[in-house]
């Protein structure tokens, strides 16, 4: 299989290259230029595989350049520190609804699954190569923390990750900041989520402090993230009786890369009867599917879910691109109105595709603080606030069940919101129990681009 760019003017790449690369050097992210396909029969035996096993039988697909064996020991390492034996439990909900478990990874957030196996490619890979890199990300706070935790003490590898400053949770800043590795390094801009993307995305299209600092990406722009969250679909899915049973799945988002891994699962033929993308008050998404297909730039509002406080979803380009009929040049120029304009609008043939496969609600802050009180009062079930948002889409838009709620953060990362909703404070689990103790490590840097390259090479050059 072999990669190319959403802007088609990037060459092709086999998948350890992609990996390496991140972002394509003409700004646009890597697909796959075929989805493989699953066959009703190979859908039904992930039932009965485990979570590393089946990762490793739907990766391998796109991942023809890294040999099978050596992919099923890194799966197997990656799930072998998940404090939950299904490493992705199903919980039910009630009403047909399922809660989908997805944090039960050492830093209690969605992004570990895909996360420790990343840190597993990169070991892989690199050491075959005999390169090192430097690893730049964007968090709006769980994914710092989870590449933090895969990339910390290994030796080829250097990682900053650059999160708003005073935007996230102190859970999810003490995660970031207090990791005590010499390789890990926590920048806290002055400013949102966008301007923290804004700044890795430019830090890429330099080429000359790219090349010299042999830059690559953790966020879900590198494609290596969004193939392993694949893995989740189909395994509940299978759980729940595909491929004879159709499932939907409700996923609260930000950065569409969950949600875009579920379209992924689905052009390759896992059966979804609906796919929701639930959002805040930063809605730009709802507003493009619901609206007329016009993705506007909006300021961005803070919640107490802050990882969806986003308005440029840059995963949303790998959607728009299979939209515009894989075409780069379109994709450049609704890429270009963006940067330029603030927004762009996609044509009503464009529209009608992507309502083919998702549907989107958004929910408001009240709802989530009532939909966290009633999930518990119904079941005794503690969600964070960004699960309370797939939860009330769920329930607001009711698609044939069974539907799954993807779980993307434990309780206890957002303690505050849960305890004002049901009155309980959520307890972090043993290996986090003194968080609050730990010394913290971090630099806070204006929201430029020559700040954050002038700390980065002056941390390397004395390294």
């Amino acid at each position: 299989m072999r990669y190319i760019s959403t802007r088609g003017q990037a060459p092709d790449l086999a998948f350890e290259d992609v990996l390496l690369t991140g972002l394509a050097r003409d700004g646009g992210l890597y697909v796959p230029d075929a989805w493989p396909q699953l066959t009703p029969q190979a859908i039904a035996a992930v039932a009965e595989l485990s979570f590393a096993d089946a990762a490793a039988t739907l990766i391998a697909p796109f991942a023809g350049d890294i040999d099978r064996d050596a992919l099923s020991e890194m799966t197997r390492r990656a799930y072998a520190r998940f404090d939950h034996q299904a490493v992705a439990p199903l919980r039910e909900l009630g009403d047909g609804h399922w809660l989908l478990e997805l944090f039960h990874g050492p830093t209690l957030a969605f992004k570990d699954i895909a996360m420790q196996l990343l840190g597993q490619l990169f070991d892989h890979v690199l050491a075959q190569r005999g390169e090192r890199v430097t690893i730049v990300g964007a968090t709006s706070g769980d994914t710092g923390s989870a590449a933090i935790e895969a990339c910390r003490d290994r030796e080829a590898i250097d990682i900053f990750v650059l999160y708003p400053h005073n935007r996230v949770s102190e859970v999810q800043r003490r995660q970031m900041t207090t990791v005590a590795a010499d390789n890990v390094h926590a920048i806290a801009i002055e400013g949102t989520f966008d301007d923290c993307q804004a700044l890795v995305k430019a830090m890429f299209n330099d080429h000359a402090f790219r090349d010299r600092q042999r830059l690559s990406a953790v966020n879900s722009i590198n494609w290596a993230r969004v193939v392993a969250q694949i893995v989740y679909y189909v395994t509940a899915a299978a759980a729940l009786g595909a491929p004879d049973r159709q499932v939907s799945f409700a996923v609260p988002t930000g950065n569409f890369g969950c949600a875009y891994a579920g379209y992924a699962a689905a052009r390759m033929g896992l059966p979804m009867a609906r796919l929701i993308v639930a959002t805040n008050r930063n809605d730009i998404l709802h507003r493009f599917f619901d609206g007329g297909g016009s993705y506007q730039l909006g300021p961005v509002h803070a919640t107490q879910s802050p990882s969806m406080d986003i308005q440029v979803a840059s995963n949303f380009e790998r959607l728009l691109f299979d939209l515009a009929g894989r075409d780069g040049a379109t994709v450049r120029g609704w890429m270009a109105e963006l940067s330029e304009a603030g927004g762009f609008r996609v044509g009503n043939a464009e529209l009608a595709e992507a309502r083919r496969w998702f549907d989107s609600h958004r929910v408001d802050e009240d709802s989530t603080s009532e939909t966290i009180r009633a999930v518990h009062a119904d079941s005794g079930v503690l969600v964070d606030p960004h699960t309370a948002v797939a939860v009330r889409a769920a329930r607001e838009l009711a698609p044939a069940a069974p539907v799954v709620v993807l779980g993307t953060a434990h309780p206890a990362k957002f303690p505050d919101a849960v305890e004002r909703a049901t009155g309980v404070r959520p307890a972090l689990p043993a290996h986090l129990a003194d968080l609050y103790q730990r010394e913290e490590r971090f630099t806070v840097l204006p929201n430029t681009l020559a700040a954050v390259e002038a700390h980065i090479e002056d941390i390397q050059s004395k390294a």
